[in-house]
């Protein structure tokens, strides 16, 4: 059987953890709802399962991954954040995705920040890429509030027009952001 090695981190709010089989629910009733359009819903539970299953098989081919999100005081799950590259992917990323019942609390911002900085401080990337929906503002006001910048769009060839949007580098986050990106 494979061990997987999936470390756990903390913020103020949350807990970032190993995806587990009971998450699906959420991310079932989430996947049956509109706000899923901008990755890649509505879809059926069948397709929602699989798609859990590849987030957890990134972490075996990759080494780092999507974390779910556990609320610290109430044990919710609230969504996922973490980092990802599959095959074909433009560049490595910074990516999250809340639950319906988390949006509009920072969850996204707190969690994408400990995300990048475990890219950048554990795995030594000194560059990183969020990959935005042109019409998905909730997901432009994260990256802008983690101090990323529209780069520019890209027809991808599955999801269509995609916005690059590029984080500050390593250098530039501990010099204020006064240092140019990456």
């Amino acid at each position: 059987m494979l061990s997987l090695s999936i470390p756990t981190l903390e913020t103020e709010r949350l807990i970032l953890r190993a995806h587990r089989e009971e998450d699906f629910r959420a991310e079932a009733e989430f996947y049956a709802t509109d706000a899923s359009r901008f990755v890649g819903g509505p879809q059926p539970e069948h397709r929602t399962w699989r798609m859990l299953a590849m987030m957890v098989g990134h972490w075996a081919f990759r080494g780092f991954g999507f974390w779910a999100l556990e609320e610290k005081t109430t044990g919710h799950y609230m969504g996922r954040t973490g980092l990802w590259f599959p095959q074909g992917w433009a560049e490595r990323e910074i990516g999250w995705t809340l639950m319906n019942h988390a949006t509009g609390k920072g969850y996204a911002t707190e969690a994408a920040l400990s995300a990048r900085a475990y890219a950048y401080d554990v795995l030594g990337w000194d560059t990183a890429i969020s990959q935005i929906g042109p019409n998905n503002e909730g997901s432009k006001a994260v990256a802008r509030r983690l101090g990323a910048q529209f780069e520019k769009t890209y027809e991808d060839p599955e999801y269509g027009p995609i916005e690059i949007w590029r984080h500050l580098a390593p250098n530039a986050l501990e010099n204020g952001g006064m240092e140019a990106y990456a």
